[in-house]
Formats: C-alpha cells, sequence, structure tokens
C-alpha cells in the first residue's frame, strides 16, 4: 500500500468526522500495489447514509486537505446495504480496508 502511516491516519479521521464511526475506507486501485508508482488515492468510503452527497464529499476533501498536502483523491460513496455497482464492486473485491 503506497500511503504514509499520517496519510491513513488523516483518512481515517477525517472520514469518521465528516460520515460518523460507522463509516469504513478502502483504499483501492493503484495505491494498493507497492511495486507501482505515481497514481491518484482511490477511496472507497462505505457509509450508512448520505443526505447531500455533494455538500459531504467536498467537506471529506476539505477537511482531508488540512491534514494532508492536496492531490488527487477519487471518492467513491457506497450506502451501506445497497447493491454494489462498478468501482463499488472493484472496491469490495481488491480494497484494502484502512
Amino acid at each position: 500500500m503506497r500511503l504514509k502511516p499520517e496519510e491513513v491516519d488523516a483518512i481515517k479521521e477525517t472520514a469518521a468526522e465528516t460520515f460518523g464511526d460507522s463509516a469504513v475506507v478502502r483504499l483501492f486501485g493503484s495505491r494498493i500495489d507497492d511495486a507501482g508508482r505515481g497514481g491518484d488515492i482511490d477511496l472507497h468510503i462505505e457509509v450508512d447514509a448520505i443526505a447531500d452527497e455533494g455538500h459531504v464529499r467536498w467537506l471529506f476533501e476539505h477537511r482531508l486537505f488540512q491534514r494532508i498536502d492536496p492531490q488527487k483523491v477519487d471518492v467513491v460513496l457506497t450506502i451501506r446495504g445497497g447493491t454494489p455497482r462498478g468501482f463499488e464492486r472493484i472496491a469490495y473485491r481488491d480494497g484494502i480496508v484502512l
């Protein structure tokens, strides 16, 4: 996994602060490959409910970038219990729970 320990901590803390303690965060995509280079940070965040997805996504990134250097982060939000689609299936299959 190509994230620094302080980045992992910042992501987990920011997710809990933004989405609640029950949020589950998975890293997926190119950053799970230790031999790879570069790439954006692909995060799958599983939550109980989202009132305003656009706002909470912005709020999560805003809070995260106060803790780590701004960089390309893709966030896939999933409502717990829903049917996974597309990138959600990839995240469940290959992702690493932070």
